[in-house]
């Protein structure tokens, strides 16, 4: 169940970086009031997921699908880079969130 928490705050993660941009620094009421719910809940759920999952670990693995899945969607959704290099450097990213998934003990 941690696992699942943890993704869930990871994407969480995504949508609150999406939401903070979406806000134009905090002048558009609606995605302002949604970055702070995401970014709130996120941490929240990546709190009870460090209950059982090693803080470096869960630390880790939050910030990289944050990370790497804001880097992505931006790609997706806002015409950002798809040069060769960044998206290496997104897998890079995803490749080391999965590992930590596998040689974790819980």
């Amino acid at each position: 169940m941690a696992w699942i928490l943890l993704g869930i705050a990871g994407v969480l993660e995504i949508a609150f970086a999406f939401f903070m941009k979406a806000s134009e620094g905090f002048s558009r009421p609606v995605p302002a009031v949604l970055t702070v719910l995401t970014g709130v809940t996120s941490v929240v759920l990546l709190s009870s997921a460090l209950r059982t999952v090693p803080v470096g670990t869960g630390y880790a693995v939050w910030t990289g699908i944050g990370a790497a899945g804001t880097a992505i969607m931006g790609i997706a959704i806002l015409g950002d880079s798809a040069a060769l290099p960044r998206v290496g450097c997104i897998a890079m990213i995803l490749a080391g969130v999965i590992g930590l998934k596998l040689v974790s003990t819980t």
